[in-house]
C-alpha cells in the first residue's frame, strides 16, 4: 500500500495537523527523530517539539520543507489549499553538515568540562572568523564548511565557562558562524542545510541582542528566495530585515534595501525596484563614510558590489545593456583573487551578452568565468553559464555551440 493512502497520514494533512504528521509518518517509516529531521531540514529538538506540541509550525518556510522533504502528494496538498512550489526545498545534501542535535542545549545549559573563557580568547576568535571569510572569497566555500563547522563547535564549547558580557559574546560569536555556514551550504546548493543554519543563526543573534546579525540572516534568506525566483517572498523577508529589527547599521539597511529592489525585479515591478535600488546606494554611500559602525561581516558591501547587485536586478527587468554597464564596471574593480565572485558575476555578465544578442562578448565573457566556476566548484556560476548558453543557442548563434562545447569539456 503506498503510504501516503494511509488514513492517519491523509487526515493529518487535511487537518494541518503537522505533529501528528511527523508522529505517524516516523511510526510508518520507522524513522528516527534525527533522520526525520534531516529530510525536512530540522534539527531532533525541533522535531521532538513540535511532535509534543511544544512548538507550532506557523512558518510557510517550515511547512515548504516538511511537504518537501517527506515528498506530500499534490493531490494531498489540495485538500488544503496548498500549491506545490515550482522549486521545492530540496533534502539534504552528503556534502552538507547540517545543525547538530545537541548545539542548542549547549548553549543554553552547562556542560561537563567548562573551558575558560577570556577577552583575549573571544578576540582571536573573531579574527580568525573574519580570515576565513575572507579566505572564502578567494578558494570557494567547499574546502571551509568543514572547517568551520569543527570551529563552531568550539565557540558552543565555551559558553558553559563564560559569564555576564562574555556569554554574550560567546552565543553573538556562534550566531556569526552560524551565519557563515548557512551562506557557504546556500553557496554549495544545499538549500535545506542552510536554511537549517541561518534559523539556528537568527534565534543565537536574538539572545545575543546582536540586531545587525538578526537583519542580515534575514536579508540572506531573502537572497535565498531570490535565487529559486520567488520574488514576493524576497520582498517580504527583506521588508522585516528592514523594518522588524530596529537599531541596525547603515550598511545593513542597505543590504535589506537592495534585497527588496532584487525582489521587485523579478516579479518586473521596475519603478518598486529602482526606487529601492536608488535608496540602497544613498545607504552604500553614507555607510562607506563610517564604515567603524558597520558589524565585521559587512566588510565586503561597498560601491562595487551594489554595482554587480544592480546589475542583477536590471537583468530580471530585461533591460540588459544598463545590466551589462553595471556589471562591467563592477567586475572592472573586483579583486583580481576573489575568484568565486569573479566566476558568478562573469556568468552574469555572459547572461546579460547573450540577451542583448552580443554573442561575442558573451561567449568571451563565458570563457573567462569557466576556470575559475570549475575550480572553486560553485554550482549558481555554472549553471548561469548554461543559460547563457541556452541564450546564445535560442539566437542560432555559432558561439552558443562553441560555449556548449567549452562547458562539457570542464563538466
Amino acid at each position: 500500500m503506498d503510504l501516503w493512502t494511509h488514513p492517519r497520514l491523509t487526515a493529518a494533512v487535511a487537518g494541518e495537523d503537522w505533529a501528528a504528521l511527523l508522529r505517524t509518518y516516523r511510526k510508518l517509516t520507522g524513522m528516527s527523530q534525527t533522520k526525520l529531521g534531516e529530510l525536512v531540514g530540522l534539527v531532533q529538538p525541533d522535531v521532538s517539539d513540535i511532535e509534543r506540541g511544544h512548538r507550532r509550525v506557523t512558518s510557510v518556510e517550515v511547512r515548504q520543507r516538511i511537504v518537501s522533504g517527506l515528498g506530500i502528494p499534490p493531490a494531498l496538498l489540495a485538500t488544503i489549499g496548498e500549491r506545490p512550489e515550482a522549486s521545492p526545498v530540496p533534502r539534504l545534501a552528503p556534502m552538507g553538515i547540517a545543525p547538530d542535535a545537541d548545539l542548542l542545549a549547549r548553549v543554553t545549559s552547562a556542560v561537563d568540562h567548562a573551558k575558560r573563557v577570556d577577552t583575549a580568547t573571544l578576540d582571536w576568535l573573531d579574527r580568525l572568523l573574519a580570515e576565513h571569510r575572507r579566505a572564502e572569497d578567494v578558494i570557494g566555500s567547499r574546502p571551509l564548511i568543514d572547517v568551520m563547522h569543527r570551529q563552531l563547535r568550539t565557540v558552543v564549547d565555551l559558553h558553559s565557562g563564560a559569564r555576564g558580557n562574555l556569554a554574550d559574546r560567546v552565543v553573538r560569536l556562534a550566531a556569526e558562524h552560524a551565519q557563515f555556514l548557512a551562506w557557504m551550504a546556500q553557496d554549495q546548493a544545499d538549500n535545506a542545510t542552510a536554511l537549517a543554519w541561518y534559523d539556528r543563526a537568527h534565534e543565537w543573534a536574538l539572545e545575543a541582542g546582536d540586531a545587525g546579525m538578526a537583519a542580515t540572516t534575514l536579508s540572506m534568506k531573502a537572497h535565498m528566495a531570490w535565487s529559486g525566483g520567488r520574488g514576493t517572498r524576497c520582498v517580504r523577508l527583506a521588508e522585516a530585515a528592514r523594518w522588524s529589527v530596529p537599531g541596525t547599521s547603515l550598511g545593513v539597511q542597505g543590504m535589506a534595501a537592495q534585497m527588496e529592489a532584487r525582489g521587485h525585479a523579478l516579479n518586473r515591478d521596475a519603478d518598486a525596484s529602482h526606487r529601492l535600488l536608488d535608496e540602497a546606494q544613498t545607504l552604500v554611500s553614507q555607510a562607506s563614510e563610517h564604515s567603524d559602525d558597520e558589524p565585521p561581516w559587512m566588510y565586503f558591501y561597498d560601491e562595487t558590489w551594489f554595482a554587480l547587485q544592480r546589475g542583477m536586478a536590471e537583468m530580471h527587468l530585461g533591460a540588459w545593456p544598463t545590466a551589462i554597464e553595471h556589471l562591467t564596471s563592477g567586475l572592472t574593480d573586483l579583486p583580481d583573487d576573489y575568484r568565486r565572485d569573479k566566476a558568478w558575476y562573469r556568468a552574469c555578465l555572459a547572461h546579460a551578452a547573450a540577451g542583448a544578442a552580443e554573442a561575442e562578448q558573451s561567449l568571451k565573457v563565458a570563457l573567462q568565468a569557466i576556470p575559475d566556476a570549475a575550480a572553486v566548484g560553485r554550482p549558481h556560476a555554472w549553471n548561469e553559464l548554461h543559460v547563457a548558453a541556452a541564450a546564445l543557442l535560442r539566437l542560432k548563434a555559432p558561439e552558443g555551440q562553441h560555449l556548449v562545447a567549452a562547458l562539457k569539456a570542464h563538466d
